[in-house]
């Protein structure tokens, strides 16, 4: 009998009506590493619902976004989260959310 994977374990958790943001987040950061940005970007959008002062929630929802091609999308999570992450005081989430909008930025202004 294999061992179910780290998402199997969330989503039985889930499906048992364990809902929160960290399962949510947990969910998410798995499918992400699975390169399943679409399921990724439905549990982090959830868990920020659920919690909107989860910063790193909103960081991996914008990298989730982005890698769909959903930028203006992408851009409004990372600004949220970095308003999020200044008012909590984590500075590091702030620092790396402020370098993907700056990467997304010269994208969009190559791109156009």
């Amino acid at each position: 009998m294999e061992e179910p994977t780290m998402r199997e374990k969330l989503e039985k958790l889930l499906a048992q009506g364990r809902d929160s943001a960290l399962l949510r987040f947990g969910l998410g950061d798995v499918c992400l590493k699975e390169h399943d940005a679409e399921q990724a970007a439905i549990h982090l959008a959830q868990a920020t619902q659920q919690q909107a002062g989860y910063s790193a929630a909103w960081k991996l929802l914008g990298k989730a976004l982005h890698q769909l091609g959903r930028l203006d999308e992408a851009q409004a999570a990372w600004t949220t989260g970095m308003t999020v992450a200044q008012q909590q005081g984590d500075l590091q989430a702030v620092k790396e959310m402020t370098v993907f909008l700056k990467r997304l930025q010269k994208q969009q202004q190559a791109a156009e």
